[in-house]
């Protein structure tokens, strides 16, 4: 069981590599800057998460106001199409999902189950997953943008 300093800096070691491995790709021509937080909708964000229950690239609605943000899940909702070319079968729709803190937030996302952020020897198997997704997922918001914002 690692101490809260020692899982923090597990953390930060993970994320430091997995920008090294995405450096990589894009050194290969396989990979551009991702856009992340900077979608230029609001309450509208790609994100990464990376745990012991797995892998996530997750488009987060997070609008404070309950009916906005429903509003917009909808909007998503109704793109599905486009979600279900790049990710046939295997997005996961939360309308009403609470993070760690509290906060309810609208989530589509892809999982990968079964690896553990605790195990390094999987951290390859992780940013697979991750950088092969979030490219997918950014596809798909490029196409959609236009018809949420």
């Amino acid at each position: 069981m690692y101490k809260r300093d020692e899982l923090k800096a597990l953390k930060k070691e993970f994320w430091i590599e997995f920008a090294n491995y995405c450096d990589s790709l894009s050194k290969q021509g396989k990979h551009k800057s991702f856009i992340l937080y900077n979608t230029k909708i609001k309450g509208i964000e790609l994100k990464f998460d990376a745990t012991r229950e797995g892998a996530f690239v997750i488009l987060e609605v997070n609008l404070a106001n309950h009916e906005t943000r429903l509003e917009k899940f909808q909007q998503l909702q109704a793109c599905r199409s486009f979600f279900t070319a790049e990710f046939p079968n295997n997005l996961i729709w939360e309308p009403d999902f609470t993070r760690s803190c509290g906060t309810k937030v609208s989530r589509i996302y892809i999982q990968k189950a079964d690896i553990d952020i605790h195990r390094r020897d999987q951290w390859l198997l992780f940013y697979q997953f991750l950088a092969t997704n979030m490219v997918k997922m950014e596809r798909v918001f490029s196409e959609i943008k236009d018809i949420i914002a």
